[in-house]
């Protein structure tokens, strides 16, 4: 129960997870498409978390925030258009579970640094998994609700170019932040 507890809690409050499951799901107006977006992160963050722990992987955690500010910056650019007029073509599943991958890094670099027991090791990073996937839908109920709520209204696609400018600010603050931490140390 610790480890499910530990990884809700580090979906809910984790404002880079959030920020970026924000820019994934706010143009996608079905159920479908929302479900198969978030099982392509789910699949790249449970891979890498799982083996960068079982193989004690791990990487500098600011670099690897660093790169999540990236996914943000990325996910609000992609959202406004920039990539398209930049002559990028980038597959957006792919481009889901690559940086879900990452997410995963990071999630694995965290868990690395509990030294946690090798008894019970596979239950624990199961569990914690599983309440990661807790948080992340509990994240992404109120997420959906409340993007469903703004969609039906006039002026939508001004306050979504606004939102995904946030996003890009907000990526670019976290990797700015996470590069001079990693430089400083």
């Amino acid at each position: 129960m610790p480890f499910l507890y530990l990884g809700a809690k580090h979906m809910v409050t984790g404002y880079d997870h959030i920020l970026f499951l924000v820019g994934v799901v706010m143009f996608l107006f079905r159920l479908r498409d929302v479900v198969l977006y978030v099982s392509l992160f789910t699949l790249g963050h449970s891979l890498t978390l799982m083996l960068g722990v079982i193989f004690h992987i791990g990487a500098n955690s600011h670099v690897v925030d660093a790169i999540i500010g990236l996914s943000i910056i990325y996910k609000g650019a992609e959202n406004l258009g920039l990539l398209r007029t930049l002559g990028w073509r980038v597959d957006t599943r792919l481009a889901v579970l690559a940086f879900g991958l990452c997410h995963g890094l990071g999630l694995a670099t965290k868990l690395l640094s509990l030294s946690i027991s090798p008894d019970g090791l596979l239950v624990k990073l199961l569990s914690f998994n599983v309440g990661v996937e807790i948080g992340q839908i509990i994240v992404l109920f109120f997420v959906v609700c409340l993007l469903n709520l703004v969609r039906n209204r006039s002026g939508f696609a001004a306050k979504a170019a606004v939102a995904n400018w946030l996003l890009i600010v907000s990526g670019a603050a976290i990797m700015f932040h996470q590069t001079s931490e990693y430089l400083a140390s």
